[in-house]
């Protein structure tokens, strides 16, 4: 046995799941000669309970067997691949073929009885062991003919028995397998990012502001749990230097009403374990998150391993950094880019210090009840400073959430998923035609699914896309139904329902950027003028929470459309994995063209929808409410200026209501 997965390259780590979520687990299996196999996947939960699942071919020729589980408690699992000779499926088809030409008939029966002989004796229930014995009986009746003969053989209750316990012989286990099982927001969740000092900031006649602070914010929490959100994403909360601070849209001079970046972490009124005076004190803090906890919120923390001028450990321990030969801390610079407010860390220098300061900082804010941190560009510090560090809490605290903000090369994004990241950033953001699109989900689905787990989100308060830029109301539908329904979790960045599209000249960021300035928001107003995306947000989030196909990673397909604009995918759940017991199924045919109307015909794997035998099926638009017939060919028009896509449901239709 070989290719074993679920297991991360190299079997490095254990692979990852979340509770919820339904595994495939696989192997190549094969023997020399030409008797037949089977399979099983044998799985033990943290509890100590095994459970075995019979694993089935996938396509002839390939040697490859699979198995569907869905797991539903934390903690380490384990698993390995039973193999073994299926000693009644070989008999049966050497049986078939012989016995129909006239060849070693009678050695054939007793060959056939001798192994349900065999099975009878076995533990089994009292009433299968009977009917196994009687039909051993019968094949070597030579009172009866041939074909009746074959018959007990081939008789579906006799084929049920053994299917249940398999005559096996042979049997062979696979190295043993880790899957490391981690609780439902680790692997599905809608997030919703939001600057708390924006939220109540007003500006006064002098010019100065009254920033927004962690009470004002938490008022707006419920609003954001009544768009179906489950975790509130916020910006660093400490102290902001004011040496080299920016000013507005990146500018190299902040005035003095000027609040700077929250990434220009550390002031005199301290550091990474400080909160702002201008937003509260701990007790404010433990109450915005009270608040997010009763209206069903988690609040994810950003913390960047950074520090401005002005933080204590510029001067505390000079070792974090690197000192240039003029005696001056090296700056963060990624050219062109400069950013002259934030120093970098050094982790070569002291690498134990810089370890046990960053390990006590994640700690502090875990004590206060943060339990899911957003990490800033994890990428530039050491895989193996993340991967102790990230055992280590994960390790005192399972329930911590780490969610990777990394836009590199693939290899360094995969890596920090593969030490520990339960979440990652993607490229989903820049992915915009119907062919990346396509190539990105089916790798996410399948070639990185073990270890790492997309977060789309549509933009970030760093992120506004050319794409958002310039398409209008429609690209804004569009980018968040795919992001919503392509993968268990997504996440927007406040303004987007109320399309901030205006982007800094040259850049891909919002100009007048919140990330240097206050930006109070009138929330009631844009919905009351209908201009507000927030109900088609809400309704994808219903959409997300009735539908537990859209909970599920791997299970996406790519349909064919004929128009290179029109991306067909679907998702399906069968229904021993759904709490109701009904099977799920989604299709979503996305007009990836803000601009204009398109009519194409789109072609479905009907067989991969779940359909059966079935030849049509009613599809109900989630969105519009609208009802078609659908089957295998469809014709589609899509008017981005209405609807860019339609969220269908699948039925399938009964007999009685063709007539």
């Amino acid at each position: 046995m070989v290719r074993l997965s679920p297991q991360q390259p190299d079997n490095l780590w254990p692979a990852k799941a979340f509770v919820g979520e339904v595994v495939p687990f696989s192997a190549t299996v094969f023997r020399e000669g030409h008797d037949l196999l089977g399979a099983d996947l044998v799985l033990t939960d943290p509890a100590g309970v095994t459970t075995e699942h019979r694993m089935r071919l996938t396509t002839a020729g390939t040697d490859r067997w699979t198995a569907e589980a869905l797991v539903t408690s934390e903690g380490a699992h384990t698993w390995r691949v039973k193999a073994w000779s299926d000693d009644f499926g070989t008999w049966l088809h050497n049986a078939e073929v012989k016995i129909a030409a006239g060849v070693d008939v009678e050695v054939m029966f007793a060959l056939g009885a001798a192994l349900l002989t065999r099975a009878a004796a076995e533990k089994r229930p009292d009433a299968d062991r009977r009917t196994l014995a009687d039909g051993a009986k019968a094949l070597l009746d030579t009172g009866l003919s041939l074909e009746a003969r074959m018959r007990v053989a081939e008789d579906s209750r006799v084929r049920a028995i053994i299917d249940k316990a398999p005559i096996a012989s042979l049997i062979t286990y696979s190295p043993e397998r880790t899957l490391r099982v981690e609780r439902e927001r680790a692997g599905r969740g809608s997030w919703y990012e939001f600057f708390p000092r924006s939220e109540g900031a007003r500006q006064r006649p002098d010019g100065s502001w009254q920033s927004g602070s962690f009470r004002s914010a938490a008022r707006r929490l419920p609003h954001i749990a009544a768009m179906g959100f489950d975790v509130v994403y916020i910006p660093p909360v400490h102290p902001i230097g004011k040496t080299n601070r920016k000013g507005p849209n990146n500018t190299l001079t902040a005035g003095p009403n000027d609040p700077g970046s929250p990434y220009g972490i550390g002031a005199a009124e301290g550091g990474h374990d400080a909160i702002h005076p201008d937003l509260g004190t701990e007790e404010d803090f433990r109450f915005f998150l009270e608040t997010a906890e009763r209206t069903g919120l988690e609040i994810a923390l950003d913390i960047a391993l950074q520090a401005s001028p002005d933080h204590p450990w510029v001067t505390e321990h000079p070792e974090f950094f690197t000192t240039l030969p003029d005696g001056s801390i090296a700056y963060a610079e990624n050219p062109p880019k400069k950013y002259q407010d934030i120093y970098p860390l050094n982790f070569d220098n002291d690498p134990e210090g810089v370890y046990v300061e960053m390990l006590r900082v994640f700690r502090h804010w875990i004590s206060l009840g943060v339990h899911i941190f957003r990490v800033d560009n994890p990428h530039t510090k050491p895989l193996a400073f993340w991967e102790r560090l990230l055992h280590d809490i994960n390790t005192e605290h399972p329930e911590v959430i780490f969610l990777s903000e990394a836009f590199t090369k693939p290899a360094m994004m995969r890596g920090l998923a593969q030490v520990g990241f339960q979440q990652s950033y993607t490229y989903f953001t820049w992915r915009n035609t119907k062919e990346e699109l396509e190539e990105y989900l089916v790798e996410l689905a399948t070639e990185t699914a073990d270890y790492l787990r997309p977060n789309f989100f549509v933009n970030t308060h760093d992120i506004l896309t050319p794409y958002l830029q310039f398409g209008g109301r429609a690209a804004y539908k569009v980018r968040a139904a795919l992001a919503a329904t392509a993968v268990p979790t997504w996440g927007v960045y406040s303004g987007y329902e109320l399309l901030e599209d205006v982007a800094r000249p040259g850049s891909e960021e919002n100009i007048d950027n919140e990330k240097y300035e206050y930006k109070p928001r009138d929330w009631a107003k844009a919905q009351q003028l209908g201009l507000s995306l927030a109900p088609y947000m809400t309704r994808l989030n219903t959409i997300r929470r009735e539908h537990p196909a859209l909970g599920q990673l791997r299970n996406i397909t790519i349909h064919w459309s004929e128009d290179p604009e029109i991306l067909v995918f679907s998702k399906t759940i069968e229904g021993r994995f759904t709490a109701s017991g009904a099977s799920d199924t989604i299709i979503v045919v996305a007009n990836l063209d803000p601009h204009s109307v398109r009519e194409t015909t789109v072609h479905l794997d009907l067989a991969a929808l779940g359909l059966g035998d079935a030849t049509s099926f009613e599809a109900r638009d989630l969105i519009s409410d609208a009802v078609w017939t659908w089957g295998s060919s469809n014709y589609v028009r899509l008017d981005p200026f209405i609807e860019p896509a339609h969220i269908l449901h699948v039925s399938p239709r009964t007999p009685e209501q063709f007539l």
